[in-house]
């Protein structure tokens, strides 16, 4: 014959959906830097270059390149438009971290980004974190309830 199961006490309870609501609003937050990063994102690659001025291909419109060290111009849009935000967590004896990610789906943004033996770089990640930091401390600086 076994033991009848207890039935979990109301402090447990308690502490279960008070760590559960504190997992929503972490989640919830991760989600929010994540939108500052991509706010911040099409900011920065956004605006006039001072680089060499181009005709764009199939067209008679020109365009002014980025010059070595500015963020890169936009000619197509692909690199301001493609970009994945997500939030990722673990969980570790000690607590929960989340980190806010924003990735570039386009294979070149790495070239801008590094530069290659035929470009200089056209730097651009740095100053995204750069103009999203304040953001996201203020998020993850608010109070919890």
């Amino acid at each position: 014959m076994t033991a009848p199961k207890k039935a979990p006490g109301k402090l447990k309870i308690a502490v279960d959906e008070t760590v559960q609501k504190l997992n929503q609003e972490v989640a919830s937050r991760g989600i929010r830097a994540t939108n500052a990063l991509r706010n911040a994102e099409l900011e920065v690659l956004r605006g006039q270059r001072s680089g060499r001025v181009y005709r764009k291909p199939h067209s008679k419109a020109r365009y002014t390149a980025s010059a070595p060290g500015e963020p890169p111009a936009r000619r197509t849009g692909m690199l301001r438009m493609n970009w994945n935000g997500t939030v990722e967590s673990a969980s570790s004896g000690s607590g929960i971290r989340v980190s806010a990610v924003l990735e570039s789906q386009e294979k070149y943004s790495v070239y801008l980004e590094n530069g290659t033996r035929h470009m200089a770089a056209r730097p651009f990640q740095q100053e995204i974190v750069d103009k999203a930091a304040p953001e996201i401390k203020r998020i993850y600086s608010e109070k919890y309830e």
